[in-house]
């Protein structure tokens, strides 16, 4: 948990000793209720000049129209930047007023806002705040005096600066038994904990204490990231087969008591403090409730059942506040790739689903360190021969059939512009992306060196562009693809890294019907002879033949994505 701090204050008649200690009434002791407000001040993030703090004021009393909260530092705090609330500061004495949409304070209900600032020395917490002028209490919920030290210290913002990030040895040995393999199979990987049996290993594999226990190992006296794939929603990947899981739509409660509560109770383990564990939420779930439901030409009778019954909210927001509660995790939500939510529908609409999400079952916007995009997609991080922008033959780019409208031609301004949609949506202003580069390189032969002719706008975009899918709703085993950049930190502008998160190698999904036991479907879009659905405008699906399981070994995918790769091996 984030750093903070719990004192009950003069109403409840706090006794405090020379050495400081705070002796508080424990939330059951009369009087409790007497406390007109309560106010949890979180410092989320802390590097050597600078913090991001998360503030939320639950009002005990009469209903509110508006509110105003003050308190005073008693270093040399400065506050920078905020969002929503109206923040500003004279000397030490600071003053969060509420926004015109956020005013309303009912009896009992709470009001959340956050702000960065700058700092040198200590960044003590304050230790009063007064709503209106009324001193109110300071509770985390913890109910004691003061929170047991954190040994990792507060978060840092961006958990990839500075650190080593986990190799999984078992993708490892798999790449480098392979012809070439071993030019790659040092690079990092996420860790997919895509069913209950993968949290004490799967069919005799690693469970996830043995993984956290190697990243142990693999860390020595150096900082080291582990990244870690929740991915078990109840009805999961509601669109598609080829990825669907164990736990049927309505099993919400075992998704929370068999999966999340075990992996918590796991990473919360004092053995693995000193690790900074990046966990990434439910890839390909949240945006099927904005684009394959309702009247939509790409919904689906799954994805309407969940959105019907918003297990998808409430399984995320339950991990994002279980997982949230551990102090040295990082959690990063799935938030699809801009060849599926860079539609001027499907955007804004996407980033408020996930701040539902992310305010559900016990969840605040405060648990969220960051997004990721592309995951386990193909979709080019960069297309340098043509922008969103141009024009040909008096046509936009936007009118290409290869672009079709979206806002977004490539991952890279996507990411950026999403993030700052998320911001704009109520997610906190430090958050950063994660980009997955694993397939989505498009070196090889077929690498354009330049634009395409300018006879029309297609034969520009066709010529010029890096992604040579047949539609950019084609997904499974691409036929074509390679490595893309590979993980580093701190990349570009508001992305923390680009990672593989899905390991290189492991099929997207079977291209025929294989029976198994791991609830996984047969999607024809993972079979080269089909000719497409409206998700990918009825087109050739461009996927490899003799795919195994998603999640599988496949090696001819794994050779592929190595000859094209880009940069090149």
């Amino acid at each position: 948990m984030s750093r903070t701090r719990t004192a009950m204050l003069a109403a409840l008649a706090l006794v405090a000793g020379a050495s400081g200690t705070a002796f508080a009434v424990v939330p059951g002791d009369v009087g409790a209720a007497a406390i007109p407000c309560t106010v949890d001040y979180k410092v989320q993030n802390q590097w050597d000049t600078g913090f991001t703090a998360a503030v939320t004021i639950t009002n005990n009393g009469a209903a509110k129209s508006s509110w105003a909260l003050k308190w005073s530092y008693a270093g040399n705090q400065k506050v920078t930047s905020g969002w929503n609330a109206k923040i500003s500061q004279s000397g030490t004495a600071v003053t969060a007023a509420n926004e015109s949409y956020n005013g309303t304070l009912a009896t009992g209900g709470s009001a959340s806002f956050g702000f960065q600032g700058t700092y040198s020395g200590s960044n003590a917490i304050p230790a009063t705040f007064t709503l209106d002028g009324v001193t109110c209490n300071v509770d985390d919920g913890g109910g004691g005096p003061t929170d047991p030290p954190d040994p990792t210290g507060p978060k840092v913002d961006n958990p990839y600066s500075g650190a080593k990030v986990y190799v999984n040895p078992e993708w490892s040995a798999k790449a480098a038994a392979e012809p070439g393999g071993s030019r790659i199979s040092s690079q990092p990987t996420g860790v997919w904990l895509d069913r209950i049996a993968a949290i004490n290993g799967a069919n005799g594999g690693m469970g996830l204490r043995d993984h956290l226990d190697e990243a142990l190992t693999q860390k020595g006296a150096d900082e080291l990231v582990v990244q870690l794939v929740i991915y078990n929603l109840p009805g999961r990947d509601c669109a598609a087969l080829a990825s669907n899981g164990e736990l049927g739509p309505t099993e919400i409660d075992r998704y929370k008591t068999e999966y999340i509560d075990p992996i918590a109770a796991i990473l919360a383990d004092a053995k693995y403090a000193a690790l900074r564990i990046v966990t990434t939420i439910e890839i390909d779930s949240l945006p099927n409730l904005v684009t394959n439901t309702g009247s939509r030409p790409t919904a689906t009778p799954q994805c309407d059942v969940m959105k019907a019954n918003g297990n998808y909210q409430k399984g995320v927001g339950y991990a994002l506040n279980k997982l949230g509660d551990v102090a040295n995790v990082y959690n990063y939500i799935d938030a699809g790739h801009h060849g599926w939510i860079g539609w001027d529908d499907n955007f804004a609409a996407s980033a408020t689903v996930m701040k539902e999400a992310a305010t559900s079952e016990g969840a605040t916007v405060n648990d969220v360190h960051g997004f990721i995009t592309n995951t386990a997609n193909y979709s080019a991080l960069k297309e340098n021969n043509f922008t969103i922008n141009d024009s040909v033959a008096g046509k936009s780019v936007r009118e290409s059939k290869w672009v079709d409208w979206n806002r977004y031609v490539d991952e890279l301004s996507f990411a950026q512009a999403f993030r700052n949609q998320l911001v704009t949506t109520g997610f906190n202003s430090g958050i950063g992306m994660l980009i997955d580069t694993s397939r989505n390189g498009w070196g090889g032969a077929a690498r354009p060196a330049g634009p395409g002719a300018t006879t029309t706008v297609d034969t520009y975009v066709d010529g010029g562009r890096y992604d040579r899918r047949i539609h950019i709703g084609n997904w499974c085993n691409q036929s074509g693809a390679g490595l893309g950049e590979r993980p580093q930190a701190n990349p570009a502008t508001g992305i923390d890294a680009y990672v593989w998160m899905k390991p290189p190698g492991e099929s997207d999904g079977s291209s025929q019907a294989i029976d198994n036991d791991e609830g996984k479907g047969f999607d024809r879009m993972c079979d080269p002879t089909y000719t497409g659905n409206p998700r990918n405008g009825n087109n050739l699906s461009g996927a490899l033949p003799n795919s195994p399981l998603s999640g599988h070994w496949f090696s001819a995918q794994f050779q592929e994505l190595m000859k094209n790769a880009y940069p090149a091996l």
